[in-house]
């Protein structure tokens, strides 16, 4: 059996980004424009024009190929296995004596260089 898989053809991509830059345009000299107006309409016109402007540009062969990723990011994050809060709290606590015990010898070598200058140094 053999699949015949056409590849999606993205016409007029410039056009449709440009569009994209003037939702965006649009929406800031808007909001801008219209700031008497309640601030709760403003953000769901900037909502409702933002979800306007992603339309747009998924429609185009790089959104597309970006909400492609965010996909099998997502995929991929379901795949993680996290760690237990034992894990977290061992992993801390490892971390947190390692940092104690390179600043005591970090503070130490500080002092020992100090003191070693000042006899040089007189």
């Amino acid at each position: 059996m053999s699949a015949n898989v056409e590849a999606k053809e993205y016409r007029l991509d410039g056009l449709k980004w440009l569009v994209v830059v003037l939702l965006v345009a649009a929406g800031v000299v808007g909001n801008s424009y219209y700031s008497d107006v309640s601030v709760l309409y403003r953000v769901l016109a900037l909502v409702a024009g933002g979800a306007v402007a992603v339309f747009v540009a998924v429609n185009t062969a790089k959104g597309n190929a970006f909400w492609g990723l965010l996909r099998e990011a997502q995929a991929e994050f379901r795949r993680v296995v996290w760690p237990t809060r034992q894990e977290v709290n061992q992993t801390t606590l490892i971390v947190v004596a390692v940092v104690i015990v390179m600043s005591i010898i970090l503070w130490l070598l500080d002092t020992f260089l100090g003191w070693l200058a000042s006899l040089i140094i007189g």
